[in-house]
């Protein structure tokens, strides 16, 4: 296939092999066809009784032997040999057999193993965060097994902008801490205290190091700074997190797009805690994190309560899954392709014909013009944009999706829909935040009924979808979902050949201040009049009628009366 593209990534706490799809219509989202891992960590085999040691022979063989594995699977996917690329890192830079081990790889394969500088090696990281979400402005750390990298970003239009150093690498890595706090103890109590202060320090001359700009600094004062996360060791430690939401179950398995404030992230007592006692006999796992992951949890505490210290202005928090093969691949593509929304780009692919004309219908039935609307920038502490379900992006995206489930049966339509961002058709959607997928689910939900028509089973799950988002956003949800199946009711082909519907919405006040939003849809003559609707449309009307009643309002119970007018008559009265 001449699009996909195949890598292997070997980390110091495992080894990565993945085909990528950069179609250009998706390669934005960098869709994944394959991925496997294999358990070897270059790191902890270097290491026998607390000396540095060659690779073992017999790890190299095993490596070789995964690598034969995945050459003849990039054969029966088709990926041709030039597009494949083996990239290492930190562990084989430091390996004293590092030479041999390589010469090796290439002999049995006829791949050349990349070794990427710590300089590399770092920004390669910062593109896998950058590609991780459409906006990224704040500090960037990637934790791996042997070091950790830190840098800072701002995206826009599509250009990743970061220090003129590039990253500063640190050898902080979850396992290195791991062996270094082992020494550090052996000294006892003060042991410890000097190399917490020794981390902190270099911990504080990397950012002046890193001469972050003024703009982000004065973010900081005024809001604080966002910080994105990547890596094995901060994964663990997000999905630790997200085991303890106050939202439980967490409804959304995916560490990417994973939000906390900088109050959660610190409490390391908490974090430690709950791997403690998923550690008993009788107690669950945790969700993603193995037993090797949650053996480092103790050093990504303790660097984390470094961080605590060393960069107080934190405020936000944000998981990214991007690591070497988003970066390596993102990278490589124009500014004008990064530039693109993700969750655009992801359901372009479903998109019905009439995307434009149905986008500006839907907007119209909403009181603001199109022109305020911002572009989502689903991840920036600069601003709530992301808060706003009137962004162009998202309704676009709502309406490449509004078709999608229309043919499964009656039963399994708002499910399908309601599952479709976490588990479902655009669950491997890379590059979009938990409240991006909480507020399409919920719109394709409406879209096909709502909560009522939901079985018993998944109805639990609305209501921890609903908690995600942002106040108010609940209502409006419901409110668009709901002229959107109206809407495809006049058009259920997605195709507009005629205009058959107007629609238009504005505000008027009750005499006791309360908001009444008045929606009017204007039917043309093709459609007969209410006389001969069937009841699916009338149903569809209904509908939209309801979200404006007070019973109906889900979540934290913000809402607005509506009143519905059909070719201008109030809905019901003839």
């Amino acid at each position: 296939m001449a699009y996909y593209y195949g890598l292997v990534d070997m980390g110091s706490n495992g080894i990565r092999f993945s085909i990528t799809d950069l179609s250009p219509k998706t390669e934005r989202i960098l869709p994944t066809i394959y991925q496997d891992r294999a358990a070897i960590s270059l790191y902890d085999v270097q290491w026998d009784n607390g000396q540095a040691v060659a690779i073992p022979a017999s790890i190299i063989k095993q490596i070789i032997q995964s690598l034969q594995r995945f050459k003849s699977t990039c054969s029966d996917y088709g990926v041709e040999d030039s597009h494949v690329r083996i990239v290492a890192t930190e562990a084989t830079r430091q390996a004293k057999n590092s030479e041999e081990f390589r010469k090796q790889i290439q002999a049995a394969t006829g791949w050349k193993v990349e070794l990427l500088p710590k300089e590399v090696e770092g920004m390669v990281g910062a593109y896998g965060v950058a590609s991780s979400y459409d906006a990224v402005n704040g500090l960037v750390m990637d934790l791996g097994g042997g070091s950790t990298q830190i840098t800072w970003m701002m995206t826009e239009a599509g250009e990743v902008k970061i220090s003129d150093k590039g990253s500063i690498s640190m050898p902080y890595g979850a396992a290195a801490l791991t062996r270094e706090l082992e020494v550090a103890d052996a000294k006892g109590f003060k042991g410890r205290e000097a190399f917490k202060s020794e981390v902190i320090k270099n911990l504080k001359a990397a950012i002046q190091d890193l001469q972050i700009p003024e703009k982000l600094m004065q973010e900081a004062k005024s809001r604080g700074l966002a910080l994105y996360l990547s890596g094995g060791g901060f994964r663990g430690w997000g999905f630790v997190l997200m085991s303890e939401h106050p939202i439980k179950p967490y409804p959304i398995p995916i560490i990417n797009g994973f939000h906390v404030t900088k109050e959660a992230f610190h409490d390391t007592a908490m974090v430690q805690a709950a791997v403690q006692h998923a550690s008993a006999e009788t107690a669950p796992d945790i969700f993603r994190v193995s037993a090797r992951r949650a053996s480092q949890v103790p050093a990504v505490a303790f660097l984390v309560s470094c961080l605590a210290e060393a960069f107080p202005s934190i405020n936000d928090v944000y998981f990214c899954q991007g690591g070497v093969r988003e970066g390596m691949h993102f990278s490589h593509l124009d500014p004008a392709t990064r530039a693109l929304d993700p969750l655009v780009t992801a359901t372009s692919p479903t998109a019905p014909e009439s995307v434009t004309e149905l986008v500006n219908l839907l907007f119209s039935s909403s009181p603001f013009p199109p022109t305020s609307h911002q572009k989502d920038s689903a991840t920036s502490s600069s601003s709530n944009k992301n808060n706003c379900i009137f962004s162009t992006p998202l309704l676009t995206a709502f309406i490449n999706a509004l078709y999608t489930h229309a043919a499964l049966p009656k039963d399994l339509r708002t499910g399908a829909a309601l599952r479709s961002t976490t588990t479902g058709y655009y669950a491997g959607t890379h590059g979009i935040s938990h409240q991006q997928r909480a507020l399409l689910a919920l719109l394709l939900c409406e879209r096909y009924g709502g909560v009522s028509a939901l079985s018993p089973s998944e109805q639990d799950f609305y209501g921890r979808i609903v908690q995600l988002l942002p106040e108010g956003q609940a209502w409006w949800c419901m409110y668009i979902g709901r002229v959107a199946n109206v809407i495809s009711n006049v058009y259920p082909a997605g195709v507009v050949r005629e205009k058959r519907v107007e629609i238009r919405a504005r505000w008027t006040q009750e005499s006791k201040g309360q908001a009444v939003l008045h929606v009017e849809f204007t039917f043309g003559e093709r459609e007969g009049g209410m006389g001969v609707w069937d009841e699916g449309f009338q149903k569809a009307l209904r509908a939209v009628e309801k979200v404006g009643k007070k019973k109906n309002w889900v979540g934290d119970g913000k809402g607005y009366k509506v009143e519905v007018r059909v070719n201008g008559k109030e809905y019901g009265s003839d």
